[in-house]
């Protein structure tokens, strides 16, 4: 009884290790809008749909494109917090939907400056920064 005790407390802190991990996550990259997007909220639901091609639309209706980084910490945070899955996953999914004709490859950037730029100047896009990062005149999103 007491070594089965013990595994459901160990078990336990294993689990709010994990989610404590994925909020820290969450904290360190920020979701930023084209300033033409209605929404200043998403779900995170609602942000992994778009980013893994299964929504084309916000909650509010606002349509948006998503456009990522090629790597990098960001990147990698945004992929575990947001999409749960590694990069090659994450790639596959789109050339799946690109294959099937069902999406295209969101737009890539090398740098978070190129994103940010980008996102400002193009209606719809939606993507994601470190958090701290200058989003010029871009917005960011409050993820729920």
């Amino acid at each position: 009884m007491k070594k089965r005790r013990f595994s459901i407390l160990i078990a336990g802190v294993v689990l709010s290790c994990a989610a404590a991990q994925t909020a820290a996550q969450a904290q360190n990259v920020v979701i930023i809008v084209n300033n033409e997007v209605r929404a200043t909220a998403a779900s995170s639901d609602d942000i992994r749909g778009i980013f893994t091609g299964d929504k084309s639309s916000l909650g509010d209706g606002s349509r948006v494109t998503p456009v990522t980084l090629k790597g990098g910490p960001a990147h990698e945070a945004f992929l575990k917090t947001y999409a749960g899955k590694g990069d090659a996953a994450f790639r596959t999914g789109w050339r799946n939907l690109v294959f099937t004709g069902q999406g295209a490859m969101p737009k890539m950037f090398d740098s978070e400056a190129a994103l940010v730029d980008y996102v400002a100047a193009t209606p719809g896009a939606i993507g994601y920064v470190s958090r701290g990062t200058d989003v010029g005149k871009a917005k960011t999103l409050v993820v729920r």
